[in-house]
């Protein structure tokens, strides 16, 4: 299993951009898909982002695509969310996660084994 730590969360205007990073240890980060997730209160978990092990493949919700990109640094073991354009339906506790069954990225939650704790991305309107 793998230990995950996010970072780069807080409060931003609407039109504003935050980065958001997530940190891993405990197994061969670069041999993990990775992912990012968000929820808010009463709603389930909805993906955001994944990547595959090598940074080749990378899917983003229609919901955030041209907005948000996701990368990763196999050297430093760390997955990172560029958040550009904020908008207020943004706001939510963001998750990062690691998935060791498939090679690619997956949009279910099941697929992903380690999850971090989250951290909260405000954005006002």
């Amino acid at each position: 299993q793998v230990q995950l730590v996010e970072s780069g969360g807080g409060l931003v205007q609407a039109g504003g951009s935050l980065r958001l990073s997530c940190a891993a240890s405990g197994r061969i980060f670069s041999t993990l898909a990775m992912g990012w997730f968000r929820q808010t209160p009463g709603k389930e978990r909805e993906f955001v982002a994944g990547i595959n092990w090598s940074g080749g493949i990378r899917y983003h919700a229609d919901s955030v695509k041209g907005r948000f990109s996701i990368s990763r640094d196999n050297a430093k073991s760390t997955v990172s969310l560029q958040m550009n354009s904020l908008k207020a339906d943004d706001t939510a506790l963001y998750y990062c996660a690691a998935g060791s069954r498939y090679s690619s990225p997956s949009r279910n939650t099941r697929d992903y084994d380690s999850w971090g704790q989250g951290t909260q991305v405000t954005v006002s309107s």
